[in-house]
C-alpha cells in the first residue's frame, strides 16, 4: 500500500483491566510520520467481563476458547458503538491488540483474546490484529511492541517510558532501538487499591498514607529478573509467583507504599541523569510515583497532554497495523530478541 494518509482506529486493552482504549486516528507518512488523535475513549469493562478476564489465567483450554469467542463479540460491540457515536466512516482499518491472557515467551507461547476472524465480520471493517504471536514464533519475547512507535512518532526524547500494567522503557543505543519491561506497576497497585474500594491509587494518595517496609522493599529489589539482560518481558504469572508473595504479609497501605517506592527505584536504575524522558500511561497521573522517581534520578521528565498520556498505546497499535498494511517491519529484533525484524500481525477482511 502506498497511501500516505491512514484513517484508522487503534484499540488496546491493558493488563491493568481499566478498560478498552479506542482512538480514532489519522496517521500521515511524509518525510516522517505524524499523527492526529481525533477522538478517544477508555470504555470501562462490565463487572462480569472484568471478573472473567481477571480469572482467565486459571481457566482450562475449553473455558479460554469460550471466553475468546465471548470477548471478541464484546469487543466488536464496543467498537461498533464507538464508530456509531462519533459517526466515523471511510476507515482503512481497525488495528486491535486484543487482551493478553497468557504471556510465556520462554515456552514459545502467548495468547491475546479478541483476535478471532469474526471480529472483522461483526464490525464490517478490515481488522489488523494479533501482533505478538509471530514474534514469539520467531523466538522473540513478543513484547514490548510499542518501541517502533516510540522511534517513529516520539524520537525527540532520549527515553520513552510507559507506566501501564507494567513499566516499559524504550531508547536508542547506537543504531538499534532497545526496549524491555522494567517492572510491574498498575497491575500490582490496582490489585491493592481494589482492597481499599478504589479502582486505582488516584494521585498516589494511598501510597502517601502508608509506610515503606524496608525488608519487603529489599526482597523486591533483589528479585533476579532485575539483573537479567534485555530483551526481557513480564506477565501476570511472574507477578503472582513473586511480587504478591513478598507483599501479601503487609497491610494494604504499606504494600502500596512499598511497591511504589520499588517501582521508582527500578525505573531510576535504568536512566542516565540529564537525559530527557517522555512518560505516558495511567501511572503518569500518579504524582506520588513521579515525585518518588524525581528523588531517585535527575532525568528531565516530560508528561505530555492527557490525550497522549492516555492513548499512546492505542495510537501505536494503530501505527503497527498501518505498518503491517504497508508490509513494513513493525517488530524490532533488537527489542524482542526475535530472529529478525519483521512485519507482524494478521489481516482479516469482512
Amino acid at each position: 500500500m502506498n497511501h500516505q494518509y491512514y484513517n484508522v482506529l487503534g484499540v488496546m486493552s491493558g493488563t491493568s483491566l481499566d478498560g478498552i482504549d479506542i482512538a480514532h486516528i489519522t496517521l500521515v507518512r511524509k518525510e516522517v510520520w505524524s499523527f492526529q488523535i481525533h477522538v478517544a475513549e477508555t470504555i470501562a469493562y462490565s463487572t462480569a467481563m472484568k471478573q472473567k478476564l481477571a480469572d482467565a489465567i486459571s481457566y482450562d483450554a475449553n473455558s479460554i476458547e469460550t471466553l475468546n469467542e465471548e470477548y471478541t463479540a464484546y469487543l466488536a460491540n464496543e467498537i461498533n458503538l464507538f464508530i456509531e457515536k462519533y459517526k466515523i466512516n471511510n476507515l482503512i482499518a481497525v488495528c486491535s491488540h486484543g487482551h493478553t491472557i497468557f504471556h510465556k515467551p520462554e515456552n514459545n507461547y502467548t495468547l491475546q483474546i479478541g483476535n478471532l476472524p469474526h471480529l472483522a465480520e461483526i464490525i464490517k471493517e478490515r481488522v489488523i490484529c494479533d501482533f505478538r504471536v509471530q514474534d514469539v514464533e520467531l523466538n522473540g519475547q513478543g513484547a514490548p511492541l510499542v518501541p517502533i512507535g516510540d522511534r517513529l512518532l516520539f524520537g525527540d526524547y532520549d527515553y520513552c517510558l510507559n507506566l501501564g500494567g507494567f513499566a516499559n522503557l524504550s531508547f536508542e543505543k547506537g543504531t538499534q532501538r532497545i526496549a524491555y519491561d522494567i517492572c510491574p506497576v498498575n497491575v500490582v497497585l490496582n490489585h491493592y487499591s481494589l482492597k481499599l474500594g478504589k479502582e486505582y491509587d488516584a494521585g498516589g494518595a494511598f501510597a502517601k498514607a502508608g509506610k515503606i517496609q524496608s525488608s519487603q522493599l529489599e526482597s523486591l529489589n533483589d528479585l533476579p529478573f532485575y539483573t537479567e539482560s534485555a530483551p526481557k518481558s513480564l506477565g501476570l504469572e511472574w507477578v503472582n509467583n513473586h511480587i504478591f508473595k513478598i507483599l501479601n504479609p503487609l497491610n494494604t497501605l504499606d504494600a502500596i507504599t512499598t511497591f511504589t517506592e520499588h517501582v521508582a527505584i527500578q525505573i531510576a536504575n535504568q536512566l542516565s541523569p540529564q537525559k530527557t524522558i517522555l512518560i505516558t500511561g495511567g501511572g503518569a497521573f500518579n504524582t506520588y510515583l513521579i515525585d518518588s522517581l524525581k528523588k531517585h534520578t535527575a532525568v528531565k521528565i516530560t508528561i505530555p497532554e492527557d490525550e497522549i498520556v492516555e492513548n499512546k498505546e492505542a495510537l501505536i497499535f494503530a501505527l503497527l497495523g498501518v505498518l503491517k498494511l504497508r508490509n513494513a517491519n513493525n517488530c524490532l529484533s533488537s527489542v524482542t530478541g526475535a530472529d529478525r525484524d519483521h512485519s507482524s500481525g494478521v489481516i482479516y477482511v469482512p
